[in-house]
């Protein structure tokens, strides 16, 4: 069980230790939790998990649920907020997406198989951890094998192969590492492929999916000194996004990272990083979903993001606590054009050179006040500075308010600079050994995304929204401002332990579509073709400052009944408001709750758990969002240590075939007689699967 250090306190040490001891017990637990005031790190090394999707496994934390768009395009969300604002790193990395509707999220660059630990920084995110984090941080952790202590090379393989029912798909992951005292060598490999999933009514078209990943990597360690070469490539396939205006074609990707670190057994650590990605996509909306009746609407969006950054991080530990100080860097590139493989004259350049770049430094003091108090105080400071090239594109060569648009946008001043400054304080009172209190204020700041501020013609690249709304953006946006309030305890009682949370976040300039006068180009230009094409399309939107909050409560427990049995559960409540306006926020999870009842024996172990959500009505009429029903499925799951190399999993998820449609799905956007186009994407149907694990 991974269990993380650092930063702890007393309390929370004796609570990752309980967890431990209940782990043990009961290796079944699908994602082991390790408790700490400010981070669920959750061990999932063995998860019982058969997603293509690593954003799945976030399920399990509190406070966290997936925006799904397609197979592999989940994209986290936390507390209520979800995309840029969240920010997701890979091994510390960062990962701007190719695909503007955010097809390739950060986190589906994660091989599930391949990781050690997904880090949940539970609430206000720690100033050093990431650059912008109005709505959390998530790191997903691969597993590496540790350098050893003598010159003979030690050997460690693993290989897994998972199979499911609902859509035929099949995993098989491979890795083989070596390692002495000097050196360590990883080579990896990872092959998925899925066929559309079935539903109680039907099939979800299209739902399949196809992706390779291969991973090289190298270390070299002499004395307090290491550096490790990483590289990885991703081969995407034909994969569907029903809930997208196209599905993807392709995404081609080479990720590099080089890191230095320097620990010796006393005096200040320090470590450094550079990292970069290229990445190619291919999107259209012909390939796997039938293709529009008109040759005229056939569409293909070929994208590319050029993504690099750094950090430079000192740590020193004290007596009574310790400091970190840092800078950081990121900056991406992005692409994005749109043709019609029926009509070689018709083109849109989306985004020519949407650049941002992020230069930041951060101080962070965390310091035990007495055997009872800690406190964390951090202050960071950004610099974002967005830049675009111009653009162009048939529509503005044959529809006056079209040509307005792409006018004024390329004689605007796009060159935008945002000074942006963060600030945590928290304090952990240890009441006792098994109780501990909690409160965390923060100020956090995000500057607009690319989409955000260059959306030049209504389109739908916004990061994955998935509300089927047209949108603009606007150069001029300002950066949000969050304020963020939170309280809670961590109890760790011999058979029980929880860990609520009740948090207040007010975000001012919260970017937000809003509508636009009839008069404004893009509302002509909307209606012209509506006229031309015989379509209904609603008026767009445009990317603005509002006023928005958002509070609620999260909280997960365990009841050890037994030595062998436990109960457990999660909680999450969060409602999203506009605060200028009577409205709520858009693709909010509804209330939530999961419980489960683990068993394990002496090499086995079985789980059945039930997840409910009630209906969502507090929904957006801005974004003209449709409410959503509630409903509750039943999981069952078993694994057997055949021996100590070898472990088989089996499981049924959704035994009883509920047809249902979580909130957080998008809309379906194909044309299909099993689901209305408009219509909420149902989650799939009963889904028998299996799963090896061989360890050598």
């Amino acid at each position: 069980m991974y269990i993380h250090h650092g930063r702890s306190s007393l309390c929370a040490a004796l609570i990752a230790v309980a967890a431990t001891n209940t782990a043990s017990a009961l290796d079944l637990e699908e994602l082991i939790i390790t408790a700490r005031h400010d981070t669920r790190t959750i061990d999932v090394s063995e998860a019982l998990s058969i997603s293509p999707d690593a954003a799945e496994l976030l399920r399990d934390a509190p406070g966290a649920n997936v925006a799904t768009n397609g197979p592999i395009t989940g994209i986290p969300q936390y507390r209520g907020l979800f995309g840029p604002r969240i920010s997701v790193s890979l091994d510390g990395s960062l990962l701007a997406p190719a695909g503007p509707n955010w097809m390739d999220p950060p986190l589906s660059y994660a091989v599930t198989a391949q990781l050690e630990a997904l880090e949940v920084y539970r609430g206000i995110a720690p100033v050093s951890v990431a650059q912008e984090s109005v709505g959390g941080a998530i790191d997903a952790r691969t597993r590496r094998m540790a350098f050893s202590a003598d010159d003979q090379i030690r050997t460690e393989g693993r290989l897994v192969g998972s199979a499911q029912s609902v859509n035929t798909g099949y995993q098989i992951d491979a890795d083989l590492q070596a390692a002495n005292d000097q050196h360590r060598v990883k080579v990896a490999a990872m092959l998925q492929d899925g066929d559309d999933a079935e539903f109680p009514g039907g099939t979800i078209l299209p739902s399949r999916y196809e992706r390779q990943r291969y991973d090289l990597g190298y270390g070299f360690r002499w004395g307090d000194h290491n550096i490790q070469l990483d590289y990885g490539y991703n081969d995407t396939g034909s994969s569907g996004t029903p809930a997208l205006p196209m599905d993807i074609d392709y995404f081609e990707g080479d990720l590099y990272k080089l890191a230095y670190r320097f620990e010796p057994k006393q005096g200040a650590q320090l470590s450094a990083s550079i990292y970069a990605s290229e990445l190619d996509h291919g999107m259209s909306n012909y390939a796997l979903r039938p293709s529009p009746v008109s040759p005229e609407s056939w569409r293909r969006n070929i994208a590319d993001t050029r993504n690099s950054g750094f950090k430079l991080e000192a740590s020193l530990a004290d007596d009574t606590g310790g400091w970190r100080a840092g800078i950081d860097g990121f900056d991406e590139n992005h692409n994005s054009n749109i043709d019609n493989p029926n009509n070689p004259m018709f083109f849109v350049v989306n985004f020519n050179g949407a650049e941002r770049s992020l230069v930041g430094g951060y101080l962070e003091r965390e310091q035990n006040i007495s055997e009872h108090i800690r406190v964390e105080l951090g202050v960071r400071a950004n610099r974002v500075r967005s830049n675009a090239g111009e653009v162009n594109g048939t529509p503005a060569m044959m529809m006056p308010p079209a040509q307005a648009l792409r006018d004024a946008f390329n004689a605007a001043d796009r060159d935008q600079t945002d000074n942006n400054v963060d600030l945590v304080a928290k304090l952990n009172y240890a009441v006792n050994d098994a109780l501990s209190l909690y409160m965390g204020l923060a100020q956090k700041q995000r500057a607009p995304s690319y989409q955000e501020r260059y959306l030049w013609l209504p389109l739908e690249a916004t990061g994955g929204l998935a509300d089927g709304q047209l949108y603009i953006g606007d150069i001029n946006l300002d950066s949000e401002e969050a304020h963020n309030l939170e309280f809670g305890l961590d109890f760790a009682g011999d058979r029980i332990t929880m860990h609520p949370r009740v948090f207040y976040y007010r975000i001012n300039d919260y970017i937000q579509g809003t509508a636009l006068e009839g008069t404004h180009p893009a509302t002509m230009m909307v209606r012209m073709m509506n006229n031309m094409n015989g379509t209904n399309r609603a008026d767009p939107l445009q990317f603005s400052n509002v006023d928005a909050a958002l509070y609620g409560f999260d909280m997960d427990w365990a009841w050890r009944l037994s030595e062998r049995m436990e109960l457990s559960g999660l909680v999450n409540y969060v409602r999203g408001e506009r605060k200028d306006i009577d409205d709520n926020l858009y693709r909010i999870a509804p209330p939530n709750a999961s419980l489960r009842l683990s068993y394990a024996g002496d090499n086995w172990s079985t789980m059945l758990e039930t997840v409910g959500y009630s209906a969502q009505n507090n929904v957006s009429a801005t974004n003209r969002e449709l409410e959503s029903s509630g409903y509750a499925i039943v999981n069952l799951r078993g694994t057997w240590q055949v021996s100590p190399s070898l472990q088989l999993a089996i499981g049924i998820d959704n035994v009883f075939d509920r047809e249902y449609a979580p909130h957080l799905s998008g809309y379906n956007r194909v044309r299909n007689p099993d689901i209305a186009t408009g219509e909420r994407l149902p989650a799939m149907g009963t889904n028998l699967f299996g799963r090896m694990v061989y360890t050598f």
